[in-house]
């Protein structure tokens, strides 16, 4: 007897491989049986008219401290996703914090969320029982952040490190995969990574290669800025030739107007590195809108230097502000080409300007939108939305093979404490959104393709054997739906709006999605390399 049983319902594996009518059976935690067969269940699903397709793995996610606020944050179970990878951009802010600096960061996260919290752990192991004590929705994975070792052992100070704090950095990354993290990522856009030379981030990714997990990064610059978009991606790359590590490029993109139409170039320089023999791949959100911090959308990155209490001080010198005014004033025009297309998101201090554009901020303190950004930084760090992509440029990397589906979003929720603010759709959205407009609307990719793209690829990025498709002896992570129905609904506008178009989400056996609403049920883990 089954403890599930799904039932006439077409599947899609997972593998890109096409589907076919069968039944699944699930005993425990477990898929047991997949084909057609005879057998009693205490719960049967019947899936006519839809598909049956691994629980959808988001390699790229924010969630770090969405469990720990609240459990039911269930803006990802919504959408299909089974599984999240944490700690990306190098930012794993709820650990290591074994210094005041990492543990300060990570209370004006909690603060720019609306949501208050103390940790009672100092390491990535005790970060990791936390989350597995609040016992999500959803199954979650983590990897340690550069920026995070970088911010525990120099601060924010624009310098290299010492040989003896680059191994105190490198002790601090090792511990942290030991104790359960998938990976090591790099935020070199963001400050303080952005004060890293590449022997620096080589050195820290050996720590990663040499434990066979994954090295993500936010790449130094993904328009004109910094090193430039070629460069960035190249210096990726050579993490990996040094390494011979498996790299992934974090949301790829082309961004602000110098670089739109150059995604072609770039898929190519990472199809020249497979060719070599390197391990490269990446991820994408489907939309033409990025989501950052205010600070680290629009600050140059010398202005972030030691800290917030370093920038006010920049803000209290005339001629330094002025500098900065004018370094904000050409970000902007860079990556996004005008004030109208930066939205704000989240703001702790002033929620009334949570949706509402920098130039109408601006026009508001009778100001320019570069001091406009500096004026809202002085009492608190803002979410962004940032409408800095070409829609043909995101077509054309949603085509690539190597390029899996990923949010960069959170879990959030439509109530309670993660309900706040005006967050970027993709949240919400993301796969729903490429199954609709990616698939059945531009007929980019096959079903079979999009599916893939969104399990069995990601799955091989982390090295997860069991799961990412349906198949006996994988867990039990499967989503149903009609893939004609299908849809996001969350906007820029209105964010907190569920998908239609899912009937069922399973996670680890247990029936977590019911007839398109959430059964309560927290049936998710702490994925590491040994269990998952």
């Amino acid at each position: 007897m089954f403890d599930l049983l799904i039932k006439n319902g077409t599947v899609v594996d997972g593998s890109g491989a096409p589907g076919y009518l069968a039944d699944i059976g699930i005993t425990r935690d477990s898929i047991t049986v997949v084909g057609s067969f005879d057998g009693d269940a205490a719960q049967t699903i019947d899936a006519t008219g839809r598909v049956i397709t691994p629980g959808f793995i988001d390699l790229h996610c924010h969630s770090d401290m969405s469990f720990l606020i609240d459990p039911l944050a269930d803006s990802k179970l919504t959408q299909g996703v089974t599984l999240e990878l944490n700690g990306n951009c190098g930012m794993s802010p709820c650990a290591p914090l074994q210094s005041e600096l990492a543990r300060e960061a990570l209370g004006n996260r909690f603060f720019t969320a609306g949501a208050e919290f103390t940790p009672d752990w100092t390491d990535f192991a005790g970060y990791l029982e936390a989350q597995e004590s609040a016992k999500g929705v959803i199954n979650q994975a983590f990897q340690v952040g550069h920026g995070t070792v970088r911010t525990n052992v120099l601060g924010m100070d624009a310098r290299a490190p010492s040989l003896e704090e680059l191994e105190h950095m490198k002790r601090l990354v090792a511990e942290s995969i030991e104790a359960g993290a998938m990976g090591f990522a790099t935020g070199l856009f963001y400050a303080p990574g952005s004060y890293s030379l590449t022997d620096e981030v080589v050195e820290l990714a050996q720590e990663a290669a040499s434990r066979g997990v994954l090295y993500s990064s936010h790449i130094r610059s993904e328009s004109n800025d910094s090193v430039g978009l070629h460069v960035a991606v190249n210096e990726a790359i050579e993490v990996g030739r040094r390494t011979g590590g498996r790299i992934q490029m974090s949301h790829v993109k082309v961004k602000g107007p110098l670089t739109w139409g150059r995604a072609e170039e770039i898929l190519e320089l990472q199809a020249r590195a497979r060719r070599e023999g390197i391990d490269v791949a990446g991820d994408q959100y489907p939309y033409t809108a990025s989501s950052t911090s205010l600070t680290g959308g629009v600050f140059p990155r010398w202005a972030l230097a030691g800290g917030r209490t370093a920038t006010l001080e920049i803000m209290g010198d005339s001629d330094l502000r002025a500098r900065l005014r004018a370094g904000i004033d050409w970000n902007i025009k860079s990556f996004m080409g005008s004030p109208d297309r930066v939205l704000m998101a989240a703001y702790g201090p002033d929620r009334d300007r949570e949706g509402q554009r920098l130039d109408e901020i601006a026009d508001d303190m009778g100001c320019d939108p570069a001091e406009a950004a500096i004026r809202l930084y002085e009492d608190g760090d803002a979410a962004i939305v940032q409408f800095s992509l070409r829609e043909d440029d995101v077509d054309l990397i949603a085509r690539d093979p190597y390029i899996a589906v990923a949010s960069d979003g959170n879990s959030v929720r439509s109530e309670g404490p993660l309900s706040a603010g005006k967050p970027h759709p993709r949240s919400y959205g993301t796969f729903p959104r490429f199954l609709s407009e990616m698939r059945r609307d531009k007929n980019l990719v096959s079903l079979e393709e999009a599916v893939r793209k969104m399990c069995a690829l990601p799955a091989s990025r982390l090295q997860l054997t069991r799961r990412g498709r349906v198949a006996p002896g994988c867990f039990a992570d499967l989503v149903v739906f009609d893939p004609d129905t299908i849809q996001d609904t969350a906007t820029f506008t209105e964010p907190h709006q569920y998908t239609t178009g899912i009937d069922t989400v399973v996670v680890n056996g247990q029936v977590a999605l019911e007839n398109g609403a959430p059964s309560g049920v927290r049936a998710g883990r702490v994925v590491r390399a040994t269990n998952g």
